[in-house]
């Protein structure tokens, strides 16, 4: 890296950091101040102002409304596909999450779900639908489907209160032992746009979650399906075994993950 270089970078960062000060006493929907402002502000130029405004869109903490200004965001949920829970996710952020309980239903099994949780298509299963908020503001929709046999009496409406893993632990004896977890871009119907408080056929991610016992016995499957606007998801990479790869597929990312709870 070249000096030029450096200081760009010394420049871009001290901006940064200066609009992110300014974050710690607005609130959301604030407006921040014009790019001429922080350009005097910090002595640099209109261009350095943009690029880290720019960062800080990209990044979730800022939005632009065309012809008004830049304000601040709501803040978006960052998730690793590895994370073991949604809600401690959103603890570690700062962020109060809750569930509510929208919906129980008993039903035959069909064919799809008793492929999913390998029992017959006769045989009956719990589905329980779950809106996940985030500081009260909701954020996904999880539609969890169970074999009724693993769990009768299923209190569903306990589940607003603690963890689904929690509860097949307590009072079933059913431990999660592994999972796959597929993630995938879709958008939102109108029905699921008024459940989640967000523009009909919006951008949201589907989350397909299939978990098993140590013995390999299906426990549950669960859809979820996440505002894209709202949620992000991170990865890890290692790339120790292939530092030649090309970063568009690397060997070493890895999706498969504990299914959320």
């Amino acid at each position: 890296m070249s000096d030029a270089d450096a200081r760009r970078g010394r420049k871009h960062n001290m901006v940064r950091e200066r609009i992110m000060s300014l974050l710690e006493d607005l609130n959301v929907g604030d407006p921040i101040p014009p790019e001429r402002v922080l350009e005097e502000d910090c002595g640099v130029s209109r261009l350095t102002v943009r690029r880290a405004v720019d960062d800080l869109v990209r990044d979730g903490h800022l939005i632009r409304r065309q012809g008004s200004g830049t304000y601040v965001a709501r803040p978006t949920i960052m998730q690793s596909p590895a994370s073991s829970s949604f809600s401690m996710g959103l603890r570690r952020r700062g962020i109060t999450p809750s569930t509510r309980v929208v919906g129980v239903e008993r039903s035959d099994a069909g064919v799809r779900l008793s492929w999913r949780l390998q029992i017959a298509p006769s045989d009956a299963i719990v589905t329980v639908r779950r809106l996940r908020l985030a500081d009260g503001d909701p954020i996904a929709i999880a539609t969890t489907t169970l074999p009724d046999a693993l769990v009768p009496g299923l209190p569903a409406e306990e589940l607003e209160e603690k963890s689904l893993y929690q509860m097949l632990s307590d009072q079933y004896g059913l431990k999660v032992a592994s999972g796959t977890q597929t993630i995938e871009p879709t958008v939102l119907s109108p029905e699921e746009s008024a459940v989640l408080d967000a523009p009909p056929y919006s951008p949201a991610f589907l989350f397909r979650t299939a978990t098993r016992t140590s013995d390999g016995v299906p426990i549950e499957f669960t859809r979820t399906l996440f505002r894209g606007d709202r949620y992000m998801i991170t990865s890890e990479l290692d790339l120790t075994d292939s530092p030649e790869e090309d970063l568009g597929h690397p060997r070493g990312v890895t999706h498969t993950a504990t299914p959320l709870g």
